[in-house]
């Protein structure tokens, strides 16, 4: 059985450059300015292009046709501290502390989503009145479903062109799902790569439990910004008319067609890169910068500088 890639990468050293090779020809992307690959459609890399990714830390993510994350390609990390992973580990082991962080994730969940339900004029009254308690990170897992659960269904009201009713994955079930699926796969390895820049360990977490082959901080992170990225952009998008039927596609389930992918992750790209103003260093960072400050604002705290608590109250 012949293989035939649908896209291929290549690398040039004194350029600095990758290029992308397919049935249309070949576009050149500057590497300097390149943070992540995410490779939604197979793909191959030369040993020029990983040289390349390598030495510019460029990591990239693979996913497969649902846009569920199937792994990635990491670069030798350089940015790795041996007494941040032992105390990281420590905060984990002592349940008191792990408590702690665990539920500051979870008023993090919360407060994202009243921000956006808010600024739609929803009534979020349900969502305010769950309370954000429990006495093992397993019941403050549950109190997340509670929160979940409340969101999807007033998320859904706000939805004009397309209906949803509930969650459902792999594979999902409807145009929204899809959606879902695939942002939140993009946000887990944004988070991912911040994270990565912090010193913090990526399997080591607090509300999620780690489990091997995934990187359930990341989890832990990710969930905080969803609501104010990917569900922010899902709600543009279909209710400005901009995503229509005609993106997806079906088989088992359904899937962001080709076209469908081109309009939803540059959206969600632009969503990350927004500039919000950070009240504690008085500039405008990206919300993707957000993700990596929430890892520095943890380290901190496992260290007894500063007290954890999420980026949550001006969003």
């Amino acid at each position: 059985m012949k293989l035939t890639p649908y896209t291929h990468f290549t690398g040039r050293q004194n350029g600095n450059t990758l290029f992308f090779e397919n049935e249309n020809g070949k576009k050149a992307i500057p590497v300097n300015s390149t943070s992540e690959v995410y490779c939604f459609k197979p793909v191959t890399l030369t040993s020029g292009a990983i040289k390349l990714l390598s030495e510019k830390d460029v990591p990239v993510h693979f996913y497969n046709k649902y846009g569920y994350y199937r792994g990635s390609y990491m670069p030798v990390e350089d940015q790795v501290s041996g007494s941040v992973v032992i105390k990281q580990a420590e905060h984990y082991l002592d349940e008191e502390k792990r408590l702690y962080i665990a539920k500051q994730f979870v008023e993090g969940i919360k407060a994202s989503m009243l921000a956006l339900l808010k600024s739609y004029r929803a009534d979020a009254s349900a969502i305010e009145g769950i309370p954000v308690d429990g006495e093992s990170p397993a019941e403050l897992m549950g109190v997340e479903s509670t929160l979940w659960k409340e969101f999807y269904a007033l998320f859904g009201s706000l939805l004009k062109n397309f209906e949803f009713r509930e969650r459902s994955r792999r594979p999902p079930k409807d145009e929204v799902n899809a959606m879902i699926s695939y942002g939140n796969s993009v946000l887990y390895t944004v988070a991912l790569s911040e994270i990565r820049k912090t010193y913090l360990h990526p399997a080591i977490s607090f509300l999620h439990e780690p489990l091997e082959r995934r990187y359930s901080l990341a989890l832990d992170f990710a969930d905080i910004f969803k609501p104010i990225t990917v569900f922010r952009v899902i709600l543009r998008l279909v209710n400005r008319g901009k995503i229509r039927e005609e993106h997806f596609e079906r088989d088992a389930g359904v899937m962001l067609n080709r076209e469908g992918l081109r309009v939803f992750l540059p959206e969600l790209n632009g969503e990350l890169e927004r500039k919000v103003l950070h009240p504690g260093l008085r500039r405008n960072v990206s919300i993707r910068y957000l993700i990596r400050l929430e890892g520095y604002s943890l380290v901190k705290h496992i260290f007894g500088d500063r007290t954890y608590t999420p980026l949550r109250a001006w969003w």
